[in-house]
């Protein structure tokens, strides 16, 4: 950065959206869910492996004439596993960002700013690629092939109602919805 410019310059104060809230597990477990659904080869990968599985117990079942405990428990384990992934990753991501306290994001015609007490991040509209509004949150989600960056903005954050409406619009203005 060049003297005289901060992070803060990447704030349009006048166009911008606050949003003071404290990260929560469920809005990680969000932002999982909606990459998920937007990288359709990872969805794909765990249906064929699924199946698979499915598959090789249900024929050990019919071979035997009978349910082999061993292979029905492995098979249930799997499941569990794959289900409970992304609350595993939810958990993680939560351990990770949860001691830095509150969060305080900026989104403005010029991009994104969020901070704590500990560091700021600044991201450029060019950065994302596009965004997925669901109940509760604004999904932002990276531009790299992996998706290894989303920006999770809970609602609950905003003062009012009038401030979602005005988000969603700066969102709108800036980056596609996927």
């Amino acid at each position: 950065m060049t003297e005289g410019h901060s992070a803060d310059a990447v704030v349009d104060e006048q166009n911008a959206v606050q949003l003071v809230y404290r990260p929560r597990q469920a809005d990680t477990l969000v932002g999982l869910r909606v990459r998920q659904r937007i990288k359709w080869v990872g969805l794909l990968a765990r249906v064929v492996f699924l199946t698979l599985w499915v598959g090789q117990w249900l024929l050990g079942a019919v071979g035997r004439g009978s349910l082999d405990v061993y292979s029905t428990v492995l098979f249930l384990i799997v499941v569990l596993m794959m289900a409970g992934y992304p609350r595993l990753q939810a958990a993680h991501v939560q351990r990770i960002t949860g001691w830095q306290g509150e969060y305080r994001a900026t989104v403005s015609p010029a991009g994104i700013t969020c901070g704590t007490d500990h560091c700021t991040l600044a991201q450029k509209w060019s950065f994302m690629q596009g965004y997925r509004e669901t109940r509760d949150h604004f999904v932002l989600l990276s531009r790299d092939p992996g998706i290894m960056c989303l920006d999770i903005l809970p609602k609950r954050g905003v003062r009012g109602p009038e401030d979602i409406d005005r988000l969603r619009a700066i969102l709108d203005q800036h980056t596609p919805r996927v």
